[in-house]
């Protein structure tokens, strides 16, 4: 292998002559052999963009010399088109805690690019990184980056499931099964009303996700090193958010509090909250169809979810609800990955939070898990399932809590004994109601109809 020496304030290291990064991503990548993954992709974009409407910013403020800042910007962009770009961002996850070294190595890629572009030396410290510093760069990206997740992928991915949760709602309106609540038989829903109430708790999310989005698109950029902006245009914080809005379509503004923003990670927390609690509905929802999928013989059997795939290597003819377990594995990492953010966020002392490579990592690991997650739900579960409507009509004409309808008539106790000797004797509650109770068999029908006990509002 061939190598050249490149130099940083440390002094010389060898670099292989076949990547673009310089002495301090060399250094990083020898220092922290930990996990062996990088940053995520959707972050090193946030962060190229970054760089590209700084130099923008820095040209229009007169700072920075338009060739210079040109030859930055298209080689951000150059970097941006490339399909295999990760391979010259190789910094592992767990490295210093600022991300310094992630900062560095696109500072230090694009002064390479740069630098051959104009054919003389472009400065990664004085040039790329103009009025920036990692302190303001990363919890910046990490913002930047959370935010085109959320707009590109999780909240369409979300309105789809909505939708199509709502589409099967309007299918199973008139489909009237046993309720069911501690697991035992209770009072009649429809179909309709259970997965009515699936599509509220994602439209919920959907709405409080849109009310993180103003916290979340605004930036630390501009308060360099410890939120006071030294080294920065006054100007450049303005001018670098209206150059990031117009590139991306999403309206990022300065920070408030410039400080506030390098020194926590609040809004991180608080969006993460709301995709702990996204991830907490997808196990609801999955667990719903898991069980009302159960059998076929012998569990609730009410619905029967697509046969995707073999279910055993041992058992012929198995098929398992494959989408849901997977989505239930997806949700519960979410969760886990939570508690690793609130950890983290926790770690900030005096005027910096060091976690921000975690943080990064695991808020953008959780939009992508509950974005796929979704769509896969909606797609292949919720949008597939059949409704077996002999077993729900055969359950629900036996439930022996249909004798709730009869409280306000003959009341609770009598009612009570009504329903233990259906079930002890296994008959209907309207038989056994017409035997022990003076109400005519007409009276029993209208009292005991399982549609009408689904409106009680209504009737």
């Amino acid at each position: 292998m061939t190598t050249r020496v490149e130099r940083d304030s440390m002094g010389e290291v060898e670099v292989s002559e076949e990547v673009l990064w310089g002495a301090q991503t060399q250094r990083a990548v020898d220092n922290f052999a930990i996990s062996g993954s990088p940053m995520p992709r959707r972050f090193v974009v946030a962060l190229l963009l970054t760089k590209a409407c700084a130099a923008q910013a820095n040209r229009a403020l007169g700072r920075l010399p338009e060739n210079v800042a040109n030859a930055i910007m298209i080689s951000a962009e150059q970097l941006l088109e490339d399909p295999a770009v990760m391979r010259h961002f190789p910094v592992d996850v767990f490295q210093t805690g600022s991300g310094t070294s992630t900062n560095m190595n696109a500072n230090e890629v694009l002064a390479y690019l740069a630098s051959q572009k104009l054919g003389k030396r472009v400065s990664a410290n004085d040039q790329v990184n103009m009025g920036q510093s990692s302190n303001d760069v990363i919890p910046s990206c990490i913002h930047i980056s959370a935010a085109m997740a959320l707009a590109d992928d999780l909240i369409p991915a979300l309105e789809h499931l909505s939708e199509q949760i709502g589409l099967r709602s309007k299918e199973c309106a008139t489909v009237v099964k046993t309720g069911r609540t501690h697991l035992m038989d209770a009072v009649p829903v429809t179909l309709g009303q259970s997965l009515g109430a699936w599509a509220t708790q994602i439209d919920q999310v959907i709405r409080n996700l849109n009310t993180c989005r103003p916290m979340l698109q605004s930036l630390a950029q501009g308060g360099t090193a410890v939120g006071t902006g030294l080294n920065s245009h006054p100007e450049f914080s303005v001018t670098f958010c209206d150059k990031l809005s117009d590139r991306t379509g999403l309206t990022f503004t300065p920070a408030e509090n410039f400080m506030a923003h390098i020194a926590t990670q609040d809004v991180v927390v608080s969006l993460s909250g709301q995709l702990k609690t996204l991830a907490v509905a997808l196990i609801k929802i999955s667990n719903d169809l898991r069980w009302m999928n159960a059998g076929p013989m012998t569990g609730f059997g009410e619905i029967e979810l697509a046969p995707l795939q073999p279910g055993s290597s041992i058992m012929p003819g198995k098929v398992n609800p494959v989408i849901p377990e997977a989505v239930l594995q997806a949700a519960t990492q979410v969760i886990g990955n939570d508690a690793a953010i609130t950890a983290a966020a926790a770690s900030g002392n005096f005027e910096l939070n060091v976690m921000l490579p975690l943080i990064a990592r695991n808020l953008l690991e959780n939009i992508k898990l509950l974005s796929n997650s979704s769509r896969a739900l909606a797609d292949k579960a919720i949008a597939t399932f059949r409704v077996n409507h002999d077993r729900i009509n055969d359950t629900l004409s036996r439930n022996p809590i249909l004798a709730t309808a009869l409280n306000p008539v003959i009341g609770y106790m009598e009612a009570s004994e009504i329903a233990r000797i259906a079930y002890v004797q296994k008959r209907s509650i309207i038989d056994v109601a017409e035997e022990n109770t003076s109400l005519s068999r007409e009276e029993l029908e209208i009292l005991l109809d399982p549609t009408r006990l689904t409106r009680a509002h209504r009737d």
